[in-house]
């Protein structure tokens, strides 16, 4: 599945990375029919793997829904990734700086835009050790109250055991089990 009014590197990395995600991951998905299926909202997801980004992903675009990620703007200037994220229209987030307030900004567009605008509420992958969810910030918040836009809440595991946080070690075999619940 893939939505055609989206850029054509956003396509093309659904196509290269959804038939990865389905020969490497095992998924336990519930709760599809929460989201919206008209008009902007905002979800809010747990924020602990530097996989999880694509396993939330690939549950998103299955169920037909286009997410368009906040993403600290460090990830947008990555060699490779940067290079994908940046032409697949993604939000980058300038945190602690003078244009900090901008990712908001475009968040808010979108949204009104009708589009779903991934918010990870904590701002970056947890620290705690047992992976539990930090203080959330107000960027969400502040979004929906600004467009009026539903925020949906939703929980994943698993990415964990493909790259703990803080981590390079990559583990793929045998096959994980991504889970997302809405």
């Amino acid at each position: 599945p893939s939505d055609h009014s989206r850029p054509f590197t956003y396509r093309l990395a659904i196509h290269i990375a959804r038939p990865l995600y389905m020969l490497f991951t095992k998924r336990e998905w519930s709760g599809a029919q929460n989201l919206p299926t008209q008009g902007g909202y905002v979800v809010c997801p747990n924020h602990y793997s530097y996989v999880e980004p694509l396993a939330f992903g690939h549950f998103l675009v299955d169920n037909g829904h286009s997410p368009r990620y906040l993403g600290k703007a460090e990830v947008f200037r990555a060699p490779v990734v940067g290079a994908i994220v940046r032409h697949a229209d993604q939000i980058p987030v300038y945190r602690e700086t003078a244009n900090a307030a901008e990712s908001v900004r475009d968040a808010i567009a979108a949204v009104r835009r009708g589009e779903c605008v991934v918010v990870y509420p904590e701002g970056t992958i947890t620290r705690d050790p047992q992976l539990w969810p930090m203080t959330g910030r107000t960027g969400a918040a502040r979004i929906a109250l600004e467009t009026g836009a539903p925020v949906i809440p939703m929980a994943q595991w698993g990415a964990q055991e493909v790259i703990r946080p803080y981590t390079n070690e990559f583990r793929i075999l045998p096959r994980k089990t991504m889970r997302v619940r809405i």
